[in-house]
């Protein structure tokens, strides 16, 4: 993303400057702005600005290039119709200030390198008549399935993104994992850093300088023997890849599918389906307006088929609604 200048509009007048960028770029944090701030690559009107500074519509503002996985909303660009269709179906929840879908497998969120088409790509097509397009506030990796929302509006923005930063944000996902960890549930606290290897960058256990510390609570819902199991995850922390790591490394118990992280030992003889075993099963989060929204997924068809085979129970998948 180049550097590019943005005018301030009449509906973003008189708020803080760095609301303005929480709300225009939600996916970027607290502190890659301040960094931006210090070092005078954000300007307001061609001078150097603070976070608390108020902006007047008509202003001009510098934005520089966004980090990695920060960047703004795609450009927008016409959705092929089938697409579009397709899209609208994995709505889950929609009201005037969210949508939720049930993200399938292999969708990629955003875009990067050999990615040429993704999600926040197509979001024209979930507009649904209003005059913004809907924006991602957090983010699923690519084979990760479930709950992904979506903002309708910059100030439901602002307020979505600042409660998945807040830990607000209670966020439920379930994993198949190879074997039985042992203990059956418990407290997973372990750091984690960003490693540039030979295949591509990996999440690995490190206690270095650069590492950031990524907690999880799991707890065993169903199990195979010692074949397999069915886990409850809940996150307390938003690492990348932490779930996937903490099943891999701290409970020796990859998920199943996962070769990034758990090699051979993730895909067992007898397990037709290679396919990552990860779904964000529900979140729960202050809504925009008042009360709480609680939104749930059902199992993709891979993990269905796989819960079929192991002989665990199909659980109901709750309604998605808000709670005043």
């Amino acid at each position: 993303m180049p550097v590019t200048l943005r005018t301030v509009r009449p509906a973003d007048g008189e708020i803080r400057l760095d609301r303005w960028f929480h709300r225009h770029f939600p996916l970027l944090t607290q502190g890659a702005l301040q960094k931006m701030l210090r070092s005078g690559q954000i300007r307001v009107d061609g001078k150097r600005a603070e976070a608390n500074t108020r902006l007047l519509p008509g202003q001009a503002i510098r934005v520089p290039p966004m980090p990695e996985g920060q960047a703004p909303l795609a450009e927008p660009k016409p959705v092929d119709p089938r697409e579009a269709a397709a899209l609208e179906r994995l709505v889950i929840y929609r009201d005037e200030s969210v949508i939720a879908l049930d993200k399938p497998q292999g969708m990629p969120v955003q875009g990067g390198p050999g990615i040429a088409k993704h999600l926040d790509g197509m979001l024209d097509a979930l507009r649904f008549g209003n005059e913004d397009r809907p924006r991602l506030v957090h983010r699923l990796d690519r084979d990760t399935t479930g709950v992904l929302l979506l903002a309708r509006t910059p100030a439901a923005a602002s307020k979505l993104a600042a409660a998945f930063r807040g830990r607000d944000a209670q966020k439920t996902y379930w994993a198949i994992v190879v074997g039985r960890p042992h203990p059956l549930d418990g407290r997973i606290d372990m750091a984690l850093a960003k490693h540039a290897g030979g295949h591509g960058e990996r999440v690995i256990p490190s206690d270095g300088k650069d590492s950031a510390r990524a907690v999880t609570l799991y707890r065993t819902i169903d199990s195979a023997q010692k074949r397999a199991a069915l886990l409850e995850m809940t996150p307390l922390t938003g690492r990348t890849h932490q779930l996937r790591v903490h099943c891999a490394s701290a409970l020796e118990t990859p998920i199943l599918g996962d070769g990034k992280y758990g090699g051979a030992a993730a895909h067992p003889d007898g397990f037709g389906d290679r396919t990552l075993h990860l779904h964000a099963r529900a979140l729960r989060l202050p809504h925009p307006e008042g009360g709480f929204l609680e939104l749930a997924a059902p199992l993709p068809s891979h993990m269905k088929d796989t819960f079929t085979f192991l002989g665990f129970d199909k659980p109901r998948t709750p309604p998605c609604r808000r709670v005043r």
